[in-house]
């Protein structure tokens, strides 16, 4: 199946809403905290992705997972 060829215009596109960066960059999703053992199934790019920025900085991937996660609900709290 070959894959689509996106065609950018310079057109309007419309009312745009700008939203602020809240989320870290992977370096900053090392820190340790209290945590609850859960289930979850994701993307085996996502893990690789996660797995990969792990590698990098000498920590785990779940630890970084958790991290995400925890600044997204934080920033809704």
């Amino acid at each position: 199946m070959k894959k689509r060829k996106t065609k950018y215009t310079d057109e309007a596109i419309g009312k745009i809403k700008i939203v602020d960066d809240f989320l870290p960059p992977p370096k900053g999703l090392v820190l340790k905290e209290e945590t609850t053992k859960i289930t979850i199934s994701l993307t085996k790019s996502s893990i690789n992705f996660f797995k990969n920025e792990a590698a990098k900085h000498h920590t785990n991937y779940q630890t970084m997972i958790r991290a995400l996660i925890d600044k997204y609900a934080s920033h809704y709290i």
